[in-house]
């Protein structure tokens, strides 16, 4: 089995290609090792090694965020974690019927229903023009809530705590939405 990596836009997180499918559908952020081990036995294991954060997947990729040692150090470790993982022939995600998180998103979105149309425009230009190109960076932005102008958006993965998410943010995303979308003045970041 050969993963590949590649840099994302933020240094303290890197991207891995298994070569594989990691979710089927939807994706899966893991902010802490307690979260990470009940829904994950992969991302358990990447928690497992000393420094590592922040553990996300997508649909072929591994997104790893650290904190303290360089890639060099770590780098090796979690290689071998994701590798073993995938031999040992373990799902992914426990109870993999759970769809990888994309859908329970739903549930804490927030608008007002006379701006329905609204938001499913701004969803619809999420998944097809911002979306793909994040994930190529090695992270996710999903919809949260849309309210007086103001659209409400949720990073994840290695968008989380980049340097240059509030210029995607604020540049990219927030123009783009305005473009299509003139009812949008502004797009903030949810947590």
């Amino acid at each position: 089995m050969f993963i590949q990596t590649e840099a994302t836009p933020n240094p303290a997180t890197l991207k891995f290609l298994p070569g594989k499918e990691v979710l089927l559908e939807g994706t899966a952020d893991f902010r802490d090792a307690e979260s990470a081990r009940s829904a994950s036995p992969l991302a358990g294991r990447l928690f497992d090694i000393p420094g590592v954060t922040g553990v996300f997947f997508g649909y072929d990729f591994i997104t790893v965020s650290k904190d303290g040692p360089d890639w060099q150090h770590l780098k090796p470790a979690i290689l071998g974690s994701i590798m073993e993982h995938f031999m040992s022939g373990a799902p992914v995600m426990a109870g993999q019927e759970v769809g990888g998180g994309g859908h329970h998103d739903d549930e804490n979105e927030f608008f007002d229903k006379a701006d329905a149309e609204i938001v499913v425009t701004i969803k619809e230009l999420l998944d097809t023009r911002v979306r793909p190109a994040v994930a190529q960076d090695g992270g996710d932005i999903t919809f949260r809530g849309y309210e007086n102008g103001t659209v409400f958006l949720h990073m994840k993965g290695a968008c989380a705590g980049c340097p240059s998410s509030t210029a995607t943010l604020k540049h990219g995303i927030q123009n783009l939405l305005r473009h299509f979308v003139p009812e949008v003045q502004q797009v903030e970041q949810v947590s």
